[in-house]
């Protein structure tokens, strides 16, 4: 493993991968040094939630986490994972304080500004090392300005489980604590398919199992993707679709006001958006900022695609490529290979994390719109049940 005392610059200092499907090896992943910690999150009965219709509040609180160690890191890159309902990331030990704090802000807001609970929590490496599991990271350039880790190993996982089970975790931040989420917002219009069905489907291995049969149905169902247009990129090459008033107006709010009020916000949001659509509509460029330049850095920077302690796609998919996953993925698990779960659904949606509209390394989280990486942890999770 990585030697103790590593600073911040491990992470920046990885290769940038371009190639997804070469992620199958698992020597494209570096193992996290020692002495870092893993940032666990997981929205309280998220299943629920999503049940309820509030799938974009959940993501919106999921790509919280990620936005608030962003700011708290001072930008300096560090791992991290959208997970739908809930964000994984790792940090080096001078950067644990401020981790924590912003963890616990986020609890707070998560929990005021939505009735949402959620866990949260910094799990040592070496913990995860002497339970006998391995984390190991990889950094994956999903386009010129945007790149995404990937973890593999098994350790978030287990971290991920033992935050649920309450051996780790944190006490949100007092009442009123505010975390600076600059940057969060979720001004996109949901992207319909054009193939047929938004597939969100989660990939894991099963323990005790070699880790090359995992590989090897991972990597089918990469080359099953890859017939598709884009490799099933859920969002078109000219980028996602705009509308005004944006569906997401309120969430963002709730996000930026800070101490101030949500209702002036919301409006300074809308007269933004209001402009933003000018633009996006006409092709015009105000101030350096091309919206249609924009729009389609959106589609390149989008992570649809994912390690996360298993295979995670959101994609746009016809009904042969569709009946194939499927068949595939039904003989690999009758076989003892893996576990997975699929949600079909007709849209994607994105959460997005803005540094400045006018370079080109903002990020977009995506997953299915109506909630479709928790749906298909859902299955998994229920066939689970079902074999006790």
């Amino acid at each position: 493993m990585g030697k103790a005392g590593a600073t911040d610059s491990f992470y920046t200092d990885l290769p940038k991968i371009s190639a997804f499907d070469s992620l199958c090896d698992a020597g494209c992943f570096t193992p996290l040094p020692d002495d870092w910690l893993i940032g666990v999150s997981d929205v309280v009965n998220s299943t629920v939630e999503v049940a309820n219709g509030r799938y974009k509040t959940v993501n919106m609180v999921g790509a919280a986490v990620i936005s608030a160690q962003i700011n708290a890191s001072d930008k300096t890159a560090f791992p991290f994972v959208f997970g739908g309902d809930g964000a994984t990331f790792a940090i080096w030990p001078e950067q644990a304080e401020a981790a924590e704090k912003a963890l616990r802000a986020v609890q707070c807001w998560a929990q005021e500004e939505f009735q949402i609970g959620l866990r949260a929590g910094l799990v040592p490496v070496r913990d995860i090392l002497a339970a006998g599991l391995q984390i190991g990271v990889a950094r994956y350039r999903a386009s010129e300005g945007a790149d995404y880790a990937m973890f593999n190993g098994g350790g978030v996982s287990w971290a991920e489980n033992a935050l649920k089970s309450g051996v780790y975790g944190f006490d949100p931040a007092p009442d009123g604590t505010v975390p600076d989420l600059t940057g969060l917002s979720c001004r996109w219009t949901p992207t319909s398919s054009r193939n047929g069905t938004i597939l969100s489907l989660v990939l894991q291995p099963v323990g005790g199992v070699d880790d090359a049969q995992f590989t090897k149905v991972a990597g089918d169902v990469i080359q099953l993707a890859k017939g598709l247009e884009r490799g099933g990129h859920p969002v078109p090459v000219e980028g996602p679709e705009t509308q005004w008033p944006p569906p997401g107006v309120l969430l963002e709010a709730h996000a930026s006001k800070g101490t101030g009020s949500l209702g002036a916000t919301r409006r300074k949001i809308l007269f933004e958006t209001l402009i933003a659509w000018f633009l996006f509509r006409t092709g015009w460029t105000i101030g350096g900022f091309n919206a249609r330049h924009y729009a389609r850095i959106t589609g390149r920077n989008s992570d649809f695609r994912k390690y996360d302690d298993g295979l995670k796609m959101t994609l746009d998919c016809d009904a042969a490529t569709l009946a194939q996953i499927k068949s595939l993925l039904a003989d690999a698990q009758a076989k003892g290979a893996v576990e997975y779960g699929l949600f079909e659904q007709d849209q994607a949606m994105m959460t997005c994390i803005v540094p400045s509209i006018l370079t080109d390394d903002h990020i977009h989280f995506i997953d299915g719109a109506s909630g479709g990486y928790t749906q298909a942890a859902t299955m998994i999770k229920a066939r689970k049940k079902q074999a006790v």
